[in-house]
């Protein structure tokens, strides 16, 4: 008797499964631009096995993604300078997009994995990404990963120690050093009190010609830090090689 009770509560389900497939297992309304597909469930997905690509492109054909619209008109204003589903190392298209928008969770937007892409355009950013305009940004030019990563904008991993460390002597605001957020030049006068003519003498008797750039050979505040361009091999280290010798 439990078993035919089981069965028949096992039959009634799947069938309200069938007849009502939005309210027994959909993940809530279809997108705007799906709407006309509300109750269809197999317009999209394959019985037992969810969401088939393959069923997209028989609307979605990948070579008009981004140029041409499903009705085939031309996209007047596209998402991105370069359409770049033709440029995806498969054609998963589940792997980003999920046209519910009822359920939080199953909402993937702003999750797109780079990784799907080939490697020539994941080395293009500013193919499909806005280059930003800030003052920081405008002096820069090429790959954003040289900072970035693809998985997350911030934090960037642009190392000021390179340049320049930034100690307990130098912990202060960008624009001390460059001024009116021009970050393709700096200066260290604005807190020191030389001048370019007053270090002169001491920079030639060290046997250092060029100095309008600092850090090419001060890299902290430490003074006997001194190391890389211009520096290199010069001045305190003549010194030092002169007194080991």
């Amino acid at each position: 008797m439990v078993k035919i009770v089981l069965a028949l509560n096992l039959a009634v389900l799947t069938l309200l499964v069938f007849v009502y497939p939005h309210l027994m297992v959909g993940p809530g309304k279809l997108i705007a631009g799906h709407k006309q597909l509300e109750g269809d469930c197999f317009a999209c997905h394959a019985a037992f096995t969810g969401a088939d690509s393959r069923r997209c492109v028989t609307c979605h054909k990948p070579a008009d993604i981004g140029r041409l619209t499903t009705a085939g008109l031309a996209v007047v204003k596209p998402r991105t300078a370069v359409p770049f589903h033709q440029k995806l190392i498969n054609q998963d298209c589940v792997a980003c997009h999920s046209d519910h928008a009822g359920v939080k969770r199953y909402q993937l937007a702003g999750g797109f994995n780079h990784a799907l892409l080939v490697k020539e355009m994941r080395d293009q950013c500013q193919s499909c990404h806005k280059t930003p305009i800030d003052s920081l940004h405008r002096q820069i030019s090429g790959n954003c990963l040289q900072c970035h990563t693809q998985q997350k904008w911030t934090p960037a991993s642009f190392d000021h120690n390179k340049y320049f460390a930034l100690d307990g002597d130098h912990s202060t605001v960008c624009v001390t050093c460059h001024l009116r957020n021009d970050y393709n030049r700096y200066t260290c006068y604005g807190c020191h009190e030389h001048t370019a003519a007053n270090i002169r003498r001491k920079h030639i008797e060290e046997g250092v010609g060029k100095f309008d750039n600092c850090v090419e050979c001060h890299r902290s505040a430490n003074k006997h830090d001194i190391k890389g361009g211009e520096g290199e091999g010069t001045g305190q280290r003549k010194k030092e090689h002169k007194e080991d010798d």
